[in-house]
């Protein structure tokens, strides 16, 4: 897949080190949106980040939905193997090496994070899920995911994704053999400073 078929951009990174983010925005979002938030979770990170080739009603996504929280997953299937060709066809021209590329996305961005974990494990080392949802109500294939992380961050009180459904995205990435860390905060769908702590202090490396 050609690397124009995304728009994007690339940020290169300043510390080798430092894992490279693939930044996944939020329905309506562009890929601008979560440049800011890419710098302050890991500053020294390469930063990727695409801009959803769905439309609704204007709004960018990257894959559509039937109603809220109603999804076809044969469209969600195939949206996801798609972004994860271009993900290939990035990380080659970018030099960036999956097995250390960390998706960072929000709300829809993290459902497209949840979606390439459970259908193209190797196009992602780890993951930061800001408000996800199950999309693809599948478990992961056993051992797919070994040596993985995933970090699952909801809010309470969410008026758009249902109270089961971290749990449920837990143990659906858990079956591949995921380390998976679910927590929750006293908020709504949007980000809260708790959010951008936990997050922060989960990408930082580990002595």
């Amino acid at each position: 897949m050609p690397i124009s078929s995304y728009h994007h951009v690339f940020q290169p990174g300043t510390d080798a080190s430092a894992p490279p983010l693939l930044l996944l925005h939020g329905t309506g979002g562009d890929e601008h949106d979560l440049l800011r938030l890419g710098h302050t979770l890991s500053p020294s990170s390469a930063l990727l980040s695409p801009r959803g080739d769905v439309s609704e009603g204007g709004a960018r996504r990257f894959f559509a939905r039937l109603a809220e929280g109603v999804f076809d997953p044969a469209e969600v299937t195939r949206r996801t193997h798609a972004l994860a060709d271009w993900l290939a066809a990035a990380s080659a021209k970018y030099s960036l090496d999956p097995a250390r590329l960390t998706a960072v996305g929000f709300s829809n961005g993290a459902n497209i994070a949840a979606t390439l974990l459970l259908l193209r494990p190797a196009t992602l080392g780890a993951a930061v899920m800001l408000r996800p949802m199950v999309v693809l109500d599948q478990p992961a294939a056993p051992g797919s995911l070994a040596g993985k992380r995933a970090l699952l961050l909801n809010g309470s009180f969410d008026p758009i994704v249902p109270a089961d459904h971290q749990a449920r995205l837990a143990a659906l990435l858990r079956a591949g053999g995921a380390d998976v860390t679910a927590q929750s905060f006293p908020a709504s769908h949007n980000l809260t400073p708790p959010d951008i702590a936990t997050a922060q202090a989960w990408l930082r490396p580990k002595p």
